[in-house]
């Protein structure tokens, strides 16, 4: 598995930057997550890190050197993740629980998987063609107006989210099978409110994600001024063994089947997240992985 990789986060006008991102992988298989922790809600960059954290230590966890099955891993990991971040509101007895969206994507067996709950986008360029992105879970996405009582002049309001106190709203997508040079993009709305989509793909369709990434950030932040968001990207280029001696990127050909790398950053929260609740998370995740059995069982 060889790909490049590029990641950037900037506050922008913002008194903290909420946004959380990284990437993990294995010989045979790579995990991409970010997050945006919710502003009007207490502490979004934790429910981000927490949302981090915990897939990254099921990703550790599951993959050997792959995940059996990428969209059972992500629906768990999500749901985990979830979970973690209502019991740290629990255990602090929070009047409102911290919020964040979530995009994360697993790449193995030669093809990309991804999951979002939120507004963080994924993209995927092929060539200098915009071959898919998310949709967000938005009122505006939705082409309906929100609810009554809501911020009427904030066209993005979101329905769904990690750490409400509802079961969160996501869509799966994948396995899709990447060409040599397929470009993945996941970002904020930091990007994407400031720099539309004709322009990423222009970008990430005509330079090396070394150079698109930075570009596109600065674009954001400069449209956006003083009132920028947090723009946060990580972007890779999927690549294969005769273009890759010619870039700078990872190769995992000569990881052992028992290696794990992860750019994701321990915390203070890895108590919380890998001690304290891991009866919690196995429990969740057995439970999900009951329910998927069950499904595929009665369509068989």
């Amino acid at each position: 598995m060889k790909f490049s990789v590029f990641q950037i986060s900037r506050r922008g006008g913002r008194e903290k930057n909420e946004d959380r991102m990284g990437y993990c992988y294995t010989r045979e298989a790579s995990l991409f997550v970010l997050a945006d922790g919710m502003g009007g809600h207490p502490e979004g960059e934790v429910a981000a890190q927490i949302a981090l954290q915990t897939i990254s230590a099921q990703f550790q966890h599951q993959a050997k050197p792959t995940v059996p099955d990428a969209q059972a891993f992500l629906t768990s990991a999500l749901l985990a993740a979830h979970h973690q971040i209502l019991r740290y509101a629990s255990d602090k007895a929070m009047l409102d629980s911290p919020r964040t969206t979530l995009v994360a994507a697993v790449l193995q067996n030669g093809s990309a998987t991804w999951i979002h709950c939120g507004d963080s986008r994924l993209y995927v360029v092929r060539g200098r063609e915009l071959l898919t992105r998310t949709r967000d879970h938005s009122f505006l996405e939705l082409g309906r107006a929100p609810p009554s009582g809501s911020d009427r002049f904030n066209r993005n309001v979101l329905f769904t989210c990690l750490g409400s106190p509802t079961k969160p709203i996501y869509d799966m997508t994948g396995p899709v099978p990447l060409e040599q040079g397929d470009r993945i993009l996941l970002c904020s709305d930091g990007l994407w409110s400031s720099v539309d989509d004709v322009e990423i793909t222009r970008q990430l369709g005509s330079l090396a994600v070394s150079q698109a990434v930075p570009e596109l950030v600065e674009a954001a932040l400069r449209k956006a001024g003083a009132s920028s968001d947090n723009v946060t990207v990580v972007a890779l280029e999927w690549e294969t063994p005769d273009t890759f001696e010619s870039t700078q990127g990872i190769s995992t050909d000569s990881i052992g089947d028992g290696i794990f790398a992860s750019t994701i950053q321990a915390g203070p929260l890895d108590t919380l997240v890998d001690d304290l609740d891991e009866e919690a998370i196995e429990r969740s995740i057995a439970e999900i992985n009951e329910a998927i059995r069950r499904s595929a069982a009665r369509k068989a």
